[in-house]
């Protein structure tokens, strides 16, 4: 009990840095979210509409998945250098797995039946996979976009490793002082943020099944 007291006074004391660092945590994630559905919505499509592709597009954005997420920092940081932007690229290749999957699952689950009779009205390969292949994927893209939400904010709590900023900061700030307040004072928001993305995205996941479903 005196802990949780210890905790919630420490927060209210560093409120406005606490703040801070939530939306530079939120800001990270957005923009790599981003440049996850601009790239990843492409690579899905593509791996479901060329058969030979699938398995050279689903494998490479496996790999990334399956690579630690400090060794991804570490190799991005030869590279782009430290700061933020080094931290919105390799959250971003963490992102690519569940979208590409989810958007070539949801464009190959498309029933036989809609897309002949789409070529039955006269509808060219474009026109139908923009206004009824993928349209009808949307709920599945949401359930990719849901899982990499909630990726993406984990990830991001070994930002500082890397330089850049987050609730990360508060966290490993903690571990090396060996305290335990300031630990969860970074820790409690970032897992508030995931739960948060995750109800969000649940609800528009169950609308677009509901809208499309009828």
């Amino acid at each position: 009990m005196d802990f949780i007291i210890d905790l919630g006074r420490y927060m209210a004391d560093h409120s406005a840095e606490l703040i801070d660092l939530t939306i530079e945590h939120i800001l990270m994630v957005i923009y790599a979210i981003f440049l996850a559905l601009v790239v990843g919505i492409p690579l899905g499509i593509l791996a479901a509409k060329f058969k030979k592709l699938a398995p050279v597009i689903l494998s490479l954005v496996n790999i990334l998945q399956l690579i630690p997420s400090i060794a991804m920092l570490a190799i991005l940081l030869l590279y782009f250098g430290l700061g933020f932007q080094t931290v919105v690229i390799g959250l971003f290749l963490y992102s690519l797995l569940p979208i590409v999957r989810n958007t070539y699952v949801g464009v190959r689950e498309v029933a036989d039946g809609v897309t002949e009779a789409g070529k039955g009205i006269g509808m060219t390969p474009f026109q139908l996979l923009m206004k009824v292949e993928f349209p009808l994927s949307i709920p599945f893209l949401m359930a990719g976009l849901r899982v990499a939400a909630v990726i993406a904010v984990a990830v991001a709590t070994i930002a500082p490793y890397i330089g850049g900023g987050g609730l990360g900061r508060e966290i490993i700030s903690g571990i090396s002082f060996q305290n335990d307040i300031r630990i969860y004072a970074g820790a409690v928001p970032a897992a508030a943020l995931a739960i948060i993305a995750d109800l969000i995205l649940g609800i528009v996941e169950k609308r677009t099944k509901k809208r499309f479903a009828s």
